[in-house]
């Protein structure tokens, strides 16, 4: 992956780790090992938002994802895009409605729509089971 593409990403994520106001914990450490691993830790572009001297709102968010993903995404970057946030999502053990909206919009982009996707539609499901639970526990 490029690393323009990689900047992209990383920004993506954090931008989806703020979806639901602040950046839990576990969400933090995943995305300071991924910035640190990838050597965007210390990149000017990156660190306002790694380190959480600067909020991201979902509309900047979104935007990058439509940056990301461009007029005509390939299904890699699409897969490569599904595959970053579900792993995010995952690291608290909860999907906030946020999130959940954004995986919905991610699935309304998806190039290959109407292909079958075994492995990423099971993806979805798990993070509709997990987003259902949760509700479920609020009530």
């Amino acid at each position: 992956m490029q690393k323009s593409n990689l900047k992209n990403l990383i920004k993506i994520l954090i931008g989806a780790a703020w979806l639901d106001g602040r950046i839990q914990p576990e969400e933090r450490q995943y995305l300071q090992q991924l910035a640190k691993t990838t050597g965007l830790a210390a990149d000017p572009d990156i660190q306002p938002w790694l380190y959480e001297f600067r909020s991201v709102q979902p509309t900047e968010c979104y935007e990058w994802v439509k940056e990301y993903l461009g007029d005509r995404p390939t299904n890699d970057d699409y897969q490569n895009l599904v595959e970053a946030i579900s792993g995010l999502i995952y690291r608290d053990g909860e999907v906030a409605i946020e999130e959940a909206k954004l995986l919905t919009k991610l699935e309304s982009l998806n190039p290959a729509k109407g292909t079958p996707q075994p492995y990423y539609s099971s993806v979805l499901k798990k993070i509709q089971k997990l987003y259902q639970r949760w509700v479920y526990s609020q009530n």
